[in-house]
């Protein structure tokens, strides 16, 4: 890890809160010459972040001249870019120096630079969004959540049936708890909480839909394809890590948990397994499927 380039994350102007959590995972990542080459799937554990966000802001990181492709490639069977941090060692002609802040107290021509720079956003702007359609904003304890805005967070990810099925979920307290205790150590602003909170509901829900779904009737996976229960959720899980399969069948804001349902779902279809089954071989799979009926 480089303190630098951690240092210069933290100041490099990006535009969103997305691209300063993506590019302080990369800087986490780079060594002393300021590379570094963590996979998608690595990027996407460390923010929680869905897979097809973690390429769409790494190309935006790029436009903005912040991070390079040097068309190196290292990680499993090399395919994993290796990415250069731009401006990390020209960081001073840009950004305060490091202990700038800290020792303000030794002015220069008069000037001391005070410690309200970094308090615009206070704990209290939770509370300029009080709710004014869910009953349950008043039960809110928490100075940082609102659920207007986290409402409008979701509104940019997902559909508004998903939203209605969030809001009213029983395990949505369960999840905001270990969402808290998971970040009670580090100071993100109001505004990041909300994000992270939203793609935190995302990508767990996806174990409470796998509790209450059960097979299709005539789709039994032992008799239909040939694979156990256990042999298709062991290779739904492993196909969903696939490149080729993450552009081909992930749809729009979808985590890996939730393309790993659904994978899991076409592997129980004879004709969808058979479909996959070059992937499959891919990935270990060395038996045979049951023929595909005429």
């Amino acid at each position: 890890m480089s303190l630098d380039a951690t240092l210069w994350a933290w100041k490099a102007p990006v535009n969103t809160a997305t691209q300063r959590l993506v590019l302080l995972s990369l800087a986490d990542r780079a060594g002393e010459d300021h590379t570094c080459f963590p996979s998608h799937e690595r990027l996407s554990n460390d923010t929680l972040l869905n897979i097809k966000t973690i390429g769409k802001v790494l190309k935006e990181l790029q436009e903005l001249g912040l991070l390079k492709d040097t068309g190196q490639r290292k990680g499993r069977l090399n395919r994993v870019k290796v990415y250069q941090l731009v401006g990390v060692n020209g960081r001073d002609q840009n950004y305060p120096k490091t202990g700038e802040l800290e020792n303000s107290n030794q002015p220069k021509n008069g000037r001391i630079k005070t410690p309200k720079i970094g308090r615009i956003k206070t704990p209290k702007i939770g509370g300029q969004n009080l709710p004014i359609e869910s009953p349950n904003e008043s039960k809110n304890k928490n100075n940082w959540l609102s659920l207007k805005t986290l409402k409008k967070e979701l509104e940019l990810a997902t559909d508004p049936e998903t939203i209605e099925h969030i809001k009213t979920a029983k395990w949505f307290e369960r999840e905001l708890s270990a969402f808290e205790n998971f970040n009670v150590d580090k100071k993100h602003n109001p505004a990041v909480m909300h994000y992270l909170f939203a793609d935190w509901l995302l990508r767990n829900m996806s174990k409470y839909q796998a509790q209450t779904e059960k097979p299709q009737a005539g789709k039994s996976s032992s008799k239909a394809t040939g694979l156990s229960e256990k042999q298709i959720q062991a290779f739904a899980k492993k196909l969903s890590l696939l490149p080729e399969i993450a552009t081909q069948y992930a749809q729009g804001t979808e985590t890996y948990d939730q393309l790993t349902i659904r994978l899991a779902q076409k592997l129980q279809n004879p004709s969808e397994a058979k479909k996959l089954e070059p992937y499959l071989r891919q990935v270990g799979f060395s038996g045979v499927l049951n023929e595909v009926a005429a």
